[in-house]
């Protein structure tokens, strides 16, 4: 029962993080967003660049599950990206050419985007296109926060959720020794209940045994006077 109050508990904290976050605002870095060249496959490509305060390879994954919305990926080195003819309906209603780079550390990330509408022309400032492929840059940022924040707290409630196990299996082992405990020191009672009362008995039983030898004693003696008067009766 106590177990189960806990979990319920931590769920409950876990979601109220949860709503939270949702209805904070977006944070600043979340809004800066930079033109930037940046070179994909050895090619310098024109882009749109965006910095996170995040976990790597947790953006990694976020941003590749993102883009495999628009279409086929295809990964290549050094944290590449790509999507032929993806389909984005926030940008357009024609396929472009996605190129994308995510560069990747401990505690940050960087993710360059570079949106092709047909023949190498490229988003870029001034580009009608741009303010949109801003937007969605943006909008990544700000679910990819969400989403780290909703990870780190379901990590801390798994945490907690182990240690809580743990500490459920160390109590019911705890019970089971006690109960085995209980148990040995029953039988030990009962075993020197049984040894006083075989005390008791060899007690009684050594006296009577000292009574019957001095009988025996006594008896052993009559009969050798029998013996010695039977053979005073042999002749001479």
């Amino acid at each position: 029962m106590k177990k189960h109050l806990v979990s319920s508990f931590l769920h409950v904290l876990v979601y109220a993080g949860m709503l939270i976050v949702s209805v904070l605002p977006a944070p600043v870095w979340a809004q800066t967003v930079s033109s930037a060249t940046e070179k994909v496959d050895q090619i310098s490509l024109v882009g749109l660049s965006l910095s996170l305060p995040i976990d790597g390879k947790f953006v990694e994954k976020e941003w590749e599950t993102l883009l495999k919305t628009y279409g086929k990926v295809a990964t290549g080195r050094n944290g590449v990206y790509k999507v032929p003819s993806a389909n984005i309906p926030a940008l357009s209603s024609d396929p472009l050419n996605v190129a994308s780079k995510v560069s990747s550390e401990k505690n940050k990330a960087t993710v360059f985007l570079a949106v092709d509408k047909g023949n190498a022309d490229y988003v870029k400032p001034g580009s009608a296109m741009y303010d949109q492929v801003e937007t969605l840059l943006k909008e990544f940022a700000a679910r990819t926060q969400i989403n780290y924040d909703i990870k780190l707290a379901d990590d801390s409630y798994q945490e907690a959720q182990k240690k809580q196990d743990k500490l459920v299996k160390q109590g019911e082992k705890l019970v089971r020794d006690l109960e085995r405990n209980k148990k040995e020191k029953d039988n030990l009672v009962k075993r020197m209940d049984e040894n006083v009362r075989e005390l008791e008995q060899l007690i009684r039983d050594t006296e009577t045994n000292k009574s019957d030898q001095t009988n025996a004693v006594k008896e052993l003696d009559v009969k050798k006077q029998a013996l010695e008067a039977a053979r005073a009766k042999l002749p001479k």
